[in-house]
């Protein structure tokens, strides 16, 4: 669960936010240098693992309490999870972290996913757009055979900007 920052770290946060970049910005969030702002990633059990300029990894262990009654993974987190992902990857290649706005997410569904397991959910930015950003994600086993995959049009959250 997230905790309440101290001030120090809530200035340390907002230099960040002024100055880093959107991988660098993302590279502190993986890192915790950044205090969380709300228990989403835990709840869902998303960690950050890997960010470059354009592309971005996530580890994913969902618990149990995200199946559905037939014991799978419910289709609306695995959609959450690759929708982190494209929005990541989006971000990740801004001059400045900014959040961004799903315009579309096209999901396909192609394996059960299943609680406990940890899958890797890999998001890449093939459009960075000045406005329109274009992103895709590939949720994958172990054993590197995808799960599911989406594709997705973003744009920043402008109410963030600088």
């Amino acid at each position: 669960m997230s905790v309440e920052a101290s001030p120090e770290a809530l200035r340390e946060a907002a230099e960040m936010w002024s100055t880093l970049s959107g991988v660098e910005f993302i590279r502190a969030m993986r890192d915790r240098r950044i205090p969380e702002i709300s228990d989403i990633s835990d709840y869902i059990g998303q960690v950050v693992t890997a960010a470059d300029p354009g592309r971005v990894e996530i580890s994913w262990t969902p618990a149990e309490k995200l199946c559905n009654p037939g014991g799978i993974v419910h289709g609306g987190y695995i959609a959450m999870i690759l929708d982190n992902a494209v929005c990541l990857a989006a971000s990740s290649t801004c001059d400045h972290f900014l959040p961004m706005l799903t315009l579309n997410l096209n999901i396909d569904y192609l394996r059960g996913v299943r609680a406990g397991e940890t899958y890797t959910v890999t998001g890449t930015c093939v459009h960075p757009g000045a406005t329109r950003m274009v992103s895709n994600a590939v949720l994958a086993g172990a054993d590197g055979r995808p799960l599911a995959q989406a594709s997705a049009g973003v744009i920043p959250n402008r109410a963030f900007k600088r």
